[in-house]
């Protein structure tokens, strides 16, 4: 059979859409064979729990991924089947673990800072008008002369 006639069998409107289908099953298949290429035991000694878990979540969704392209080409309507349920169970997992990811990353509060900015905040400021004028006078009211000789 020519590929002439191969390409008769099938209207010319989805010729682009195989390619495509076609090269993604290629990405997929180079990318397995770079998974499992290395035994998982020593993929998962390397990493901490977290990243663990983040590549039995992409592990497990790619399974399913590929089965449900597999629903396709065999005519049955995934969004029917099981693999529907299973995909968006996995799929909460990832954004748990997306959202322990951002809490990890994001900025500490500095309580000292913190509780520094709230009594300054919260100071009264005939109080704080005193204490700076104070300050620039080279007399703090609340540090005792013995105590002023001391951090000299």
């Amino acid at each position: 059979m020519a590929a002439d006639d191969i390409t008769d069998d099938y209207p010319n409107e989805i010729d682009e859409q195989l390619k495509g289908f076609d090269s993604s099953v290629s990405a997929v298949k180079t990318m397995l064979d770079k998974l499992m290429s290395v035994p998982r035991n020593d993929q998962r000694q390397k990493l901490d729990p977290l990243d663990q878990a983040k590549l039995d979540l992409m592990s497990v969704y790619t399974l399913n991924s590929l089965y449900w392209m597999y629903l396709v080409t065999q005519g049955v309507n995934p969004r029917d089947h099981g693999v529907k349920q299973e995909l968006e169970r996995i799929r909460t997992y990832m954004n748990r673990v997306k959202e322990i990811t951002d809490k990890k990353k994001a900025a500490r509060l500095d309580k000292g800072a913190a509780g520094r900015f709230l009594r300054h905040a919260l100071a009264d400021p005939k109080e704080r008008d005193s204490k700076k004028k104070a300050a620039a006078s080279g007399k703090t009211s609340d540090v005792t002369p013995s105590k002023r000789a001391k951090k000299s």
